[in-house]
C-alpha cells in the first residue's frame, strides 16, 4: 500500500526543517532549564512585582514552563521528522522500482 502525501522535495524540506527544529528547541529548553539570564526577557511575567520572593518564584516558574514548552515543541518536530522521513523513503522507493 503506497501512501504518498507529499513529493520528494517537500519531504526533504520537512526532514531538514525538522532536524533544525529539534536541535534548536532542545538547546533552548536546556538553556531555559538552567535559568540562562539571556532569556529572562522572554519570560511571561506579570507587571511590576511588589515582593522579591514573589518575583523570584514567578521567574523560576516561567523558566521551567518555557523549558517544558520547548521540549514539547521539539517532540512535535520529532513526529514531523518521522512523517517526512517516511514520505522521503516512500518517494525514493517508488522511483527506484519503476
Amino acid at each position: 500500500m503506497v501512501c504518498k502525501l507529499c513529493g520528494p522535495k517537500l519531504s526533504l524540506c520537512g526532514l531538514i526543517l525538522s532536524v533544525w527544529g529539534i536541535i534548536q528547541l532542545t538547546l533552548m529548553g536546556v538553556f531555559y532549564y538552567i535559568r540562562s539570564v539571556a532569556l529572562l526577557e522572554d519570560l511571561p511575567l506579570d507587571g511590576t512585582p511588589h515582593d522579591i520572593d514573589h518575583f523570584i518564584a514567578e521567574v523560576e516558574s516561567g523558566y521551567t514552563q518555557n523549558a517544558y514548552n520547548c521540549w514539547i515543541a521539539a517532540l512535535l518536530y520529532v513526529v514531523t521528522l518521522v512523517v517526512s522521513g517516511h514520505q522521503f523513503w516512500m518517494n525514493n522507493r517508488s522511483s527506484v522500482s519503476m
